[in-house]
């Protein structure tokens, strides 16, 4: 049985995995976080968020220093699709956002049945030609 857990990542309680729901690519183990799967971008903070005021001018820009904080985008290595994305702190890891008890989950979903995909709204076309 496989569950969402958001809006791109689901488990497959059979096997243990984390999978992409884009392209149902297999991430990482399930009992481990799921970033562990997936590209990072390592990005600076200012090509997100680009000065508002002169920096010629001013110290402070209302953009993020880079020396202060870093913006992580962590994309599904199958399909390119963008997962998650982190505000952190340099020099520190990504954060362990989601920390599933998996044998909870089994017995939870074991005694529900099988259920039918979830509703995720209606399809939207993409600029690719793919619909999701």
């Amino acid at each position: 049985m496989k569950v969402a857990m958001t809006e791109y990542l689901r488990i497959d309680l059979k096997t243990e995995k984390w999978e992409c729901r884009v392209c149902d690519h297999e991430i990482a183990p399930a009992r481990g976080s799921y970033k562990e799967g997936l590209l990072v971008y390592d990005r600076d903070p200012t090509e997100i968020h680009p000065p508002i005021i002169d920096p010629d001018k001013y110290r402070f820009t209302f953009s993020p220093d880079p020396e202060w904080v870093r913006i992580l985008e962590f994309c599904c290595p199958h399909c390119g699709t963008q997962v998650e994305t982190e505000y952190a702190i340099p020099g520190h890891p990504p954060l362990h956002d989601m920390d599933v008890d998996l044998d909870a989950l089994k017995a939870q979903w074991a005694a529900r049945g099988e259920a039918a995909a979830p509703y995720a709204g209606p399809a939207v076309a993409r600029a690719d030609g793919h619909g999701h």
